[in-house]
């Protein structure tokens, strides 16, 4: 994956009316989660910006609240290509994380709040993946049209193995075939999206069903 660098400020004031004052002054309210789950009550130390969120059954999860600049994430967020984010949060330090999710005005589409999910090089992350269709089936060739039902797959694999994007080659797909998920296999990486979810199809059209018909007569 590709590196985004985002630096971010640390926020104490959290809450609805605190979020509310930062989106006034353009600034969007973001979470980072990512330790492990603690035992209640936590007696620890916080530093700038984190606190404790309750997990249930006595256990909690420190979490880093801080605050973004909508030009520092725009090109995150508005992109179609997925990123691995080093965020450097003053007085803390950087940080390697994912965007798990992001929360939209329903009216103007403006981002309200930003999800981070902590990386760690030895656990594995689930993430959805673009797919990109390469090559000209055989369907197409033959008068189909090739319909690309997903766009994105999502998968599991740890950071440094998912790629940028899936590269799925569509030379031999036929009239009227699929391409399932099933089907895919890349290196180092699971598919989380259900096995018979059909990925891509070549439909038949009027022409190839008449060129069919004069071919079978």
């Amino acid at each position: 994956m590709k590196t985004f660098n985002l630096e971010v400020t640390p926020r104490e004031e959290i809450g609805r009316k605190a979020s509310k004052d930062l989106r006034k002054q353009n600034l969007i309210p973001a979470v980072l989660y990512g330790k492990e789950p603690i035992d209640l009550p936590y007696n620890g130390i916080l530093r700038a910006g984190e606190s404790v969120v309750e997990l249930g059954d006595n256990k909690g999860v420190v979490v880093t609240n801080f605050t973004v600049s909508f030009d520092g994430v725009r090109k995150l967020i508005y992109s179609p290509e997925i990123f691995l984010v080093e965020i450097d949060i003053k007085g803390i330090g950087v940080v390697k994380a994912i965007v798990k999710d992001s929360q939209y005005h329903p009216v103007s589409d403006d981002i309200l709040h930003l999800d981070f999910l902590e990386v760690f090089d030895n656990k594995p992350i689930i993430m959805e993946v673009p797919v990109v269709l390469t090559g000209h089936a055989a369907g197409v060739r033959a008068g189909g049209k090739l319909n690309q039902s997903l766009r994105k797959l999502k998968v599991k694999g740890l950071a440094g193995n998912i790629p940028e994007k899936l590269e799925i080659n569509v030379d031999h797909l036929e009239l009227g075939k699929v391409i399932k998920v099933g089907e895919l296999k890349f290196d180092n990486i699971e598919f989380i999206s259900p096995k018979n979810a059909v990925v891509c199809i070549v439909k038949m059209t009027r022409a190839s069903q008449s060129a069919a018909a004069t071919t079978g007569k």
